[in-house]
């Protein structure tokens, strides 16, 4: 499979996430009470609510998406590949939603353009689609799955290519960047202080630096794969 991958037709794409509120004392009393619920699945013993309300972030139904990055390889003349980053980071979910639609609607409508990322199938479309249903946003066909089986989704997840059919374990990014040399992701914070550089420093732009890192790192994963050299720092343009 990976000999006939073409890696121009792929658009790399990674998210940021945080609670929909800043503090769980800040939601309403519906909301309260349903996450009391979620909470009560996610725990094993009786929780408090708002000890866990952090790990809102991780569900649709709780969260939003505050930055969304993504990408496009392009080889060159001498054989290297290049890449172009593009982020789009907004407190306006839904307008940062509608800008990601537009691009989308526009520039990547061809049949041949495919979704690419890590644990995208379980996480990042699944939560784009349902988010952008909450803020009345049609889905762009690129990211449309509706109704289809598991095996259908046309995205590409670098998780399920090297489970190689094993579907018994997760295996983070950050393993197979270390495990195949590739410069570490996400050295500047880790996912579990996304919300507080949202809410607490409102830094967009660390947190649109965190998420291309991300972007860059799948890249040069599916070039391992490929046995092709990796990208330099010199070879990743962000616009």
């Amino acid at each position: 499979m990976f000999a006939q991958l073409n890696l121009e037709d792929l658009l790399f794409i990674d998210i940021e996430t945080v609670p929909g509120r800043a503090n769980f004392a800040d939601l309403d009393e519906k909301f309260q009470e349903l996450w009391a619920l979620k909470a009560r699945q996610l725990a094993k013993i009786e929780p408090d609510p708002a000890d866990i309300y952090e790990r809102a972030g991780l569900y649709a139904e709780f969260g939003q998406i505050v930055c969304i990055s993504i990408g496009i390889l392009r080889e060159t003349p001498a054989g290297r590949y290049t890449m172009r980053l593009k982020s789009f980071a907004n407190t306006n979910e839904k307008q940062l939603l509608l800008d990601l639609c537009d691009l989308l609607n526009t520039k990547f409508t061809g049949k041949s353009y495919c979704l690419c990322g890590h644990n995208i199938k379980e996480f990042d479309i699944p939560y784009l689609c349902r988010r952008m249903l909450v803020n009345d946003i049609c889905l762009p066909q690129l990211v449309d799955c509706t109704g289809m089986k598991p095996w259908e989704v046309p995205h590409l997840d670098t998780l399920h290519l090297w489970r190689f059919g094993d579907t018994r374990s997760y295996v983070s990014l950050n393993l197979l960047a270390a495990l195949f040399k590739i410069p570490s992701p996400k050295s500047e914070m880790d996912g579990s202080e996304v919300a507080r550089v949202y809410y607490e420093e409102q830094n967009l732009e660390k947190i649109s630096h965190y998420c291309e890192q991300d972007v860059i790192t799948v890249a040069q994963l599916l070039l391992r794969f490929k046995s092709l050299p990796i990208l330099l720092p010199e070879d990743v343009q962000s616009t």
